[in-house]
């Protein structure tokens, strides 16, 4: 697959484990650090290898993606019309072999699938609470014909 630019808006924080010989310890987000915008809650999903929790996006809120346990792929979609990188595609690897945080901006599609073959378990921070009664989640099938996507792996 040719090199994609990055979608404008995402961003990527490498995370930092601090061993001894008790553990480690990994500090997810920080409000200082330089891709946080404010806290909305944290929340966090198992999935089972294999599963696609497909495409969603925000109107309000950008989400902060971590996978704690397991290994997730995570595509992105940006379909915001007047965006520099309307029309592009971004995949992440995330989780125990790639520890990133993933700043997902609003309006830029995304989901994820669990590819390895434990449960994965994804945190993740947005900025904003969910609200039942208005919840700012618009969905689109995991596998529509309008997103130049294929779920699957790929070997190159």
């Amino acid at each position: 697959m040719a090199a994609r630019r990055r979608i404008e808006g995402v961003e990527v924080k490498r995370l930092i484990s601090h061993a001894d010989e008790r553990g480690h310890l990994t500090e997810l987000l920080r409000r200082d650090d330089p891709i946080f915008e404010t806290f909305g809650q944290a929340y966090y999903s198992v999935s089972y290898p294999g599963v696609i929790r497909g495409w969603h996006y925000h109107r309000k809120q950008t989400d902060y993606f971590s996978c704690l346990v397991g290994m997730i792929k995570v595509p992105l979609y940006d379909m915001r019309e007047g965006s520099p990188t309307y029309g592009e595609i971004n995949e992440f690897f995330i989780g125990e072999d790639n520890r990133i945080v993933l700043k997902i901006p609003v309006g830029v599609l995304h989901g994820f699938k669990n590819i390895g073959v434990v449960p994965c378990v994804l945190v993740n921070f947005p900025t904003m609470p969910y609200d039942p009664a208005d919840p700012d989640e618009y969905r689109i099938p995991w596998d529509s014909p309008d997103i130049p996507y294929d779920w699957n792996l790929t070997f190159t």
